[in-house]
């Protein structure tokens, strides 16, 4: 397997986990009641919270309810199809 194979392969997973996770994050804003210090939910809050602390600073919750996630997952979706997708920078260095 060559490095490019290797780094192309970490990516996908690497960003396709962190989408996964956004996506949790933003069913547990449904759920208010959920403490995101406790046991199951701190495997989501923990790698998710560098990423949406900052951008609640720049858009707060509009109503009660945080797009922070929302914005993070057009992000990361937006990064993997243009280094992975079917004309992406990688895929076409393959």
């Amino acid at each position: 397997m060559s490095t490019l194979n290797l780094v192309s392969l970490s990516l996908s997973v690497l960003l396709g986990v962190t989408i996964l996770l956004m996506i949790i994050r933003i069913v547990l804003t449904w759920y208010p009641q959920a403490e995101l210090q406790k046991f199951p939910f701190s495997l989501v809050a923990i790698p998710t919270e560098p990423f949406l602390a900052p951008t609640r600073k720049i858009i707060p919750p509009l109503g009660g309810v945080d797009i922070s996630p929302i914005i993070w997952v057009g992000i990361f979706s937006l990064i993997r199809e243009i280094l992975l997708g079917q004309q992406g920078l990688l895929t076409m260095m393959k």
